[in-house]
């Protein structure tokens, strides 16, 4: 028998703020959800009526998410996941454009994703790896992005949408000017930390999205090809028809994806904005309750729901600890992970503090009262965690 779920950790209602790891479930994509599985359950490429039911829920799953992401439908695949779209979406474009150059160029601060995929590029087909700067804010250098062109025999260019640990947007329609005029870089966007609040942008070559962090289910991905792209399929054939695609689709989570994407882009204005006034206040006032508190991150440039801070003396984890016993669902924006013990790579490139580090991120049913007894209860347990270690 499998456990229900157990109680909450106190005795208020629990709060998640940490939405920019998994979102809840949007009712769009429950609901779609649900008849999908019971109309799309069929194999999308068998000819019977079961099979052309399911087919007619992944098109129809596919249209609508090429025209939230200003695709063609024949651009998009689903995946497994975001990662798998990074990666596939990496080595598929390294693997087209090896005649061309053999360097895969990303900024210091995208996903592990992008960071692992260039690696194994590297091991097994003998790319190399050209790193590219940022400034404290987390945005691109251009100057050094130039720098990293100019030699013209980069590959491709990996450049986030916006960041996934501290919200900062990059300039993109500064780094696709300069990836043309170095000899027409295709551009890969890793865009899974930012669609769902925000248009996807128009610079890209192959973007990659993941479904559960704008309310779609988990283990669906996107990844989207440009039309005349030179990507090549990393992977051995598939006979399945869609040479970008794995395996067999899942039409229930893709349709239900598609659902939520688009229920939350057509609310995403009036709820970016009440989230971005919420972490805003954020912003301002935990540095002012709470001694020795940096906030990280572009001030101007950046997500509306997220924000990650540095609480000095204090471990991450520690506080993610702490907060959860309070209530609280938030994210360790760094200092280490369980699988790693390495520090944030991405706080790290911006010459921020790597230790203490927390991440919050809104999402559009997070209330203003929310945000009051998360400011009341900081500065307690901030304050019992120093005197823990004697400060």
């Amino acid at each position: 028998m499998i456990p229900g779920p157990s109680a909450a950790p106190s005795s208020s209602p629990w709060i998640d703020l940490d939405s920019a790891s998994a979102r809840p479930l949007h009712p769009a994509a429950r609901e779609a959800l649900l008849l999908a599985h019971e109309h799309g359950y069929a194999d999308p490429r068998r000819l019977h009526h079961a099979g052309r039911r399911a087919r007619q829920l992944l098109d129809n799953a596919r249209e609508v998410v090429a025209s939230c992401l200003g695709a063609r439908p024949d651009e998009v695949t689903f995946t497994g996941s975001g990662t798998e779209a990074v990666h596939r979406g990496l080595l598929g474009l390294a693997r087209g454009r090896r005649r061309a150059g053999g360097v895969v160029a990303h900024t210091a601060v995208e996903h592990s994703a992008v960071l692992h995929a260039a690696d194994f590029s590297a091991a097994e087909h003998g790319t190399t790896t050209r790193v590219v700067d940022v400034d404290p804010g987390g945005r691109v250098d251009l100057d050094a992005l130039a720098a990293a062109l100019e030699p013209r025999d980069v590959a491709l260019l990996a450049v986030q949408g916006a960041n996934h640990e501290v919200g900062t947007r990059q300039p993109l329609a500064d780094v696709a000017r300069l990836a043309a005029a170095y000899g027409d870089v295709p551009l890969l966007v890793d865009a899974c930390a930012s669609v769902g609040w925000e248009p996807l942008p128009a610079e890209w070559s192959v973007a990659a999205a993941s479904a559960h962090k704008w309310g779609g289910p988990p283990g669906v991905g996107v990844l989207a090809v440009r039309k005349g792209a030179r990507w090549r399929d990393p992977s051995p054939a598939d006979d399945r028809g869609d040479r970008r695609a794995l395996g067999f689709e899942d039409v229930p989570g893709a349709f239900a994806s598609a659902a939520a994407l688009q229920a939350v882009l057509a609310e995403s204005e009036e709820s970016g904005r009440r989230v971005a006034a919420l972490v805003d206040r954020l912003r301002t006032e935990v540095p002012r309750l709470v001694p020795d508190v940096d906030v990280v991150g572009d001030p101007v440039h950046r997500l509306p729901h997220l924000l990650t801070f540095s609480c000095l003396y204090v471990e991450g984890e520690a506080l993610v600890t702490a907060l959860d016993g309070a209530g609280f669902g938030i994210g360790s924006g760094s200092a280490c992970t369980a699988s790693t013990h390495e520090p944030s790579h991405v706080l790290a490139a911006m010459g921020a503090l790597t230790h203490g580090n927390v991440r919050l991120s809104l999402h559009p049913g997070t209330r203003e009262e929310d945000v009051d007894r998360f400011l009341a209860v900081l500065p307690g347990i901030v304050a019992r965690l120093r005197a823990d270690v004697g400060l």
